[in-house]
């Protein structure tokens, strides 16, 4: 990036850090936008032109990840299948430690999930940025603007298949396991969702 886009990018991360820190503090909904204005030292049309709703501040932390699935598909070999790119793309993520995939005991990603789990208005804005995702990872299965049917069932299932897997890691974590010793037991956990993803959902299907 050049200057000007370096100094816009640490302008945001600064409102953005203010905003969370207040929020964890004294809960989102106590903490008004001219008190974050002012703890990130910028002015509430600033801090507008970066981030146009309160939700915004939370959730652009999402944003990078909105389309990963997507990019993840696009960009895997030719002789690779979608679900084995996104399958391996996980078990990867995973053993990083990815805070997206929930497996991960840094106090800061614990409590800014609880965060976003424990406000409503954050929870539902979510739901927008799922939707997006959505749409990408259809797109790109399908290599079309206007997916198919076929393609936007896929998709909805895949990504949904990917949050419980966080939500599943991060709830354990919360409660008190580590991210090391849950490990063995996420990847297999991926293995076993990415099997029954492949499969068809067999156990749940008439023979």
């Amino acid at each position: 990036m050049g200057l000007r886009d370096r100094k816009k990018a640490r302008t945001r991360d600064a409102i953005s850090g203010a905003a969370i820190a207040l929020f964890l503090q004294r809960g989102y909904d106590a903490v008004s936008i001219a008190e974050i204005a002012a703890a990130a030292d910028v002015s509430r049309r600033t801090l507008f032109a970066y981030f146009p709703t309160k939700d915004d501040l939370v959730l652009h932390r999402f944003a990078d990840h909105e389309d990963e699935a997507a990019r993840v598909v696009r960009a895997r070999e030719p002789d690779v299948a979608p679900l084995d790119a996104l399958h391996a793309h996980l078990r990867a993520a995973l053993e990083r430690r990815d805070p997206v995939t929930g497996l991960c005991d840094d106090p800061r990603v614990v409590r800014f999930y609880r965060l976003v789990l424990d406000t409503p208005a954050l929870s539902a804005a979510l739901v927008r940025y799922q939707a997006r995702g959505e749409h990408a990872l259809a797109t790109a299965l399908d290599g079309a603007e206007e997916p198919s049917l076929t393609a936007r069932l896929a998709a909805g299932q895949i990504l949904v298949v990917l949050r419980t897997l966080g939500h599943t890691n991060q709830m354990r974590i919360a409660a008190g396991r580590s991210a090391d010793d849950l490990a063995e037991e996420a990847l297999a956990e991926a293995d076993h969702a990415f099997a029954l993803l492949a499969s068809g959902l067999a156990p749940y299907r008439a023979e």
